[in-house]
């Protein structure tokens, strides 16, 4: 009979320290925070370069800070005939287009043959680490969602604007 109490005890107790681990681990997750009501109008966007991508890309941070965890969203806006080489990030990422045309394919070297051509209110997701390239033919913005800290790893690091 002790050893059943003994038992019963410790199984107890495992779930309790599990149980306690989840809560914690819960209260570390980073979530998307604002202080304030903002309204966002394309045509109004402050652009800045965007220097993680080849010359050309502009964004505006919409929420968050991609430099640290948690959750963020910034307009990109690429002129026409743009590309982005092949590259992995190390986080998933939701694209939606918001204005013109965007194809994007999968795979380690950019190749207009393959991937999707997709317009405005299409959405595409990206898992982490998954290689993947980007362009288009006339000049687009999309919305990205994505965790931080973000970052863009290309597959030729020949293709990095930052060297």
């Amino acid at each position: 009979m002790s050893f059943r109490i003994l038992v019963a005890g410790l199984a107890s107790l495992g779930l309790s320290a599990l149980s306690t681990h989840a809560f914690a681990q819960d209260d570390q997750i980073q979530r998307l925070a604002t202080d304030k009501m903002e309204n966002f109008e394309l045509s109004s966007i402050a652009w800045k370069d965007e220097p993680l991508l080849p010359k050309g890309a502009k964004s505006a941070l919409v929420i968050g800070d991609p430099s640290k965890p948690g959750v963020f969203m910034a307009y990109l806006k690429f002129p026409a005939n743009y590309e982005i080489p092949a590259h992995t990030h190390p986080f998933a990422e939701v694209v939606t287009v918001l204005k013109g045309t965007v194809s994007n394919g999968m795979g380690g070297k950019l190749d207009r043959e393959k991937g999707a051509k997709l317009g405005v209110g299409a959405s595409f997701t990206l898992p982490a680490g998954h290689a993947h390239y980007l362009w288009n033919q006339e000049e687009s913005v999309v919305l990205l969602t994505a965790t931080g800290p973000w970052n863009i790893k290309y597959i030729n690091p020949a293709d990095d604007p930052r060297k």
